[in-house]
């Protein structure tokens, strides 16, 4: 009876896997795949914090907002850094997710590998609030692991570096559990941040987020190309304070990027120095797989595999990876609730 009871409530819902990043948040519907792909953005008017926008609408206002406006990014290094907006975005984002709703849906949602337990539980109360009538939440690397494909549960080490807009998640991980795990504040934003710096620095150039991220997807890369690349660049000039349009090379932007690049790369050689010896021979063969948004810098891979010697690939849709694991552990809810091991 209890089976049927809980089978009804699975129809009249829709299961929903968040992965809640600080640059984008994807929504995964049980039966669909992943519906929702917008910015982590909630614009609002200043004091009366009403909402204006949301998501991609909120992220074309950033630097653009009148001064009753601001746009905000309510996650910080992958936690929640101002409970109420995420709550609301949160909110937003599973009423627009497609489905049943006669039922509150159950929630599976993506967190970084080494969140405090107050931030845990602010992230849990977060997706209550906003109408979870159940909520699981699992880590990050766990769940990119999941959604690329590894096969967790064998007794083997499987090496995930999971590269979002906060943080690098790094984990070795079997028999479903994460053995070890790595969590640096560096990501997309960081390198956007890097690139601004680096601008302001050589240039005297003052440019927003917006531009360092298209300079970053451009001609960004963290190992040399065979054919260099380079693109105008627009900005303030900080002297005369008129616009200015500039060129910069590839060349450049790997060497603003490198800061942020030796930091995961530090990351991943910090892991495998700790690893236990019979993992660790097991990455030989396997090798390391990058998943997350900012896995896709240009030759990226190919540093990590020259400075560890291992085989490394970048997962087939990186950018969904979280994602599409929180999907899969809602496949098989009762099965991961009782098998994965918290470290």
């Amino acid at each position: 009876m209890l089976g049927l009871f809980n089978r009804l409530l699975s129809f009249l819902s829709c299961d929903i896997g968040i992965d809640l990043g600080t640059a984008n948040t994807l929504v995964f519907v049980r039966g669909r795949g992943v519906v929702i792909r917008e910015p982590s953005v909630v614009a609002m008017q200043q004091g009366t914090k009403k909402i204006v926008a949301v998501g991609a609408e909120a992220k074309r206002m950033l630097g653009r907002t009148p001064g009753n406006i601001i746009a905000v990014r309510p996650m910080k290094s992958g936690v929640i850094a101002d409970f109420e907006i995420t709550e609301a975005m949160i909110r937003y984002f599973i009423s627009k997710a497609p489905g049943h709703k006669l039922v509150r849906p159950r929630v599976v949602m993506a967190v970084p590998s080494e969140i405090t337990g107050v931030d845990r539980r602010a992230a849990e109360e977060a997706v209550r609030h906003a109408g979870a009538r159940d909520v699981m939440l699992i880590e990050e690397p766990m769940a990119a692991a999941i959604g690329v494909g590894l096969p967790i549960e064998q007794p083997a080490g499987n090496l995930i570096v999971d590269i979002g807009g906060g943080t690098c998640e790094v984990a070795l991980i079997s028999l479903a559990g994460i053995v070890q795990a790595k969590s640096v504040r560096v990501g997309g934003d960081a390198m956007d941040e890097c690139i601004v710096q680096y601008m302001r620095r050589v240039y005297n150039l003052l440019i927003g987020e917006r531009m360092a991220e298209d300079i970053k997807v451009s001609i960004g890369s963290a190992y040399p190309m065979s054919k260099e690349m380079s693109m105008e660049v627009r900005g303030r000039d900080l002297v005369s304070g008129l616009p200015k349009t500039l060129r910069v090379t590839s060349e450049e932007i790997r060497e603003a990027l490198k800061d942020s690049v030796t930091q995961i790369v530090d990351a991943v050689r910090n892991l495998l120095a700790e690893a236990k010896p019979e993992l660790a021979s097991d990455l030989v063969d396997r090798g390391i797989v990058l998943s997350g948004g900012s896995a896709l810098l240009r030759g990226l891979d190919r540093l990590i595999a020259a400075q560890t010697g291992l085989p490394v690939i970048v997962a087939d849709d990186p950018l969904s990876g979280v994602a599409n694991g929180t999907g899969r552990v809602l496949d098989e809810l009762d099965f991961y609730k009782s098998h994965i091991a918290r470290r």
